[in-house]
């Protein structure tokens, strides 16, 4: 019955989606913000002013995702995770991780990308997940100990994250910062103003701070 109501409530305009999905699943979502014809079922969802999820995206098996103000997701990417809580044998050695997506003010992920959300990413205000196909996955197998194992991601503000990357559990972008086209980002750098690049990724050179990207005061650039 309950994936029969999720069906449901799809395809519906946006006025009366929104009350079921506060009715049914306890959404907190703004009248402003907007879900197209998406699959969005996490436990927990914050939708705020002007956020928006574009049609055909998916999101599934996660705790929570929270939407800032004006935060955005395109068309046809994949958010997926691992729930907390369930009777299972994975990740039993990590009682504290929750599976999350969390995105700041403005923060922008265009489409066709994957998120694997089983332990928490965050996304920075303003930035940008550009581009197409790239991968943020948090989770992998752990050979020493033959166990499935997560760590979170986090993307600083004001970051522009270029097309078809792979960032791994346990990366963190600092603020103010771009990562090149096919990179693989798999460890945590520091260092703000700076363009990484290259498998593995690394600092390739710095970028001037008065670039207009890094002050801008809305989401969308045109």
């Amino acid at each position: 019955m309950n994936k029969i109501i999720k069906l449901l409530i799809i395809p519906l305009p946006w006025f009366l989606k929104r009350r079921l999905l506060r009715l049914f699943f306890n959404y907190e979502l703004h009248s402003t913000a907007r879900i197209g014809l998406a699959w969005i079922y996490p436990a927990k969802l914050t939708m705020q002013e002007g956020s928006r999820i574009a049609h055909f995206s998916t999101a599934i098996h996660l705790d929570e995702i929270i939407m800032e103000k004006n935060a955005s997701i395109g068309r046809s990417n994949w958010i997926t995770g691992f729930t907390s809580g369930k009777p299972s044998r994975h990740f039993q050695h990590q009682p504290g991780r929750k599976s999350m997506l969390i995105m700041k003010e403005g923060a922008a992920v265009t489409k066709n990308h994957h998120l694997d959300c089983t332990s928490p990413i965050s996304i920075g205000k303003f930035t940008t997940i550009a581009g197409y196909q790239s991968q943020f996955l948090t989770h992998s197998i752990d050979i020493i100990e033959s166990r499935q194992d997560s760590h979170p991601i986090s993307i600083g503000d004001y970051c522009f994250v270029s097309t078809n990357v792979v960032v791994l559990g346990g990366s963190v972008l600092p603020d103010f910062s771009l990562l090149g086209a096919k990179s693989l980002l798999s460890k945590e750098f520091g260092e703000a103003f700076t363009l990484y690049a290259g498998v593995p990724a690394k600092p390739v050179k710095p970028i001037q701070k008065d670039a207009k990207y890094f002050s801008r005061t809305e989401p969308f650039v045109y």
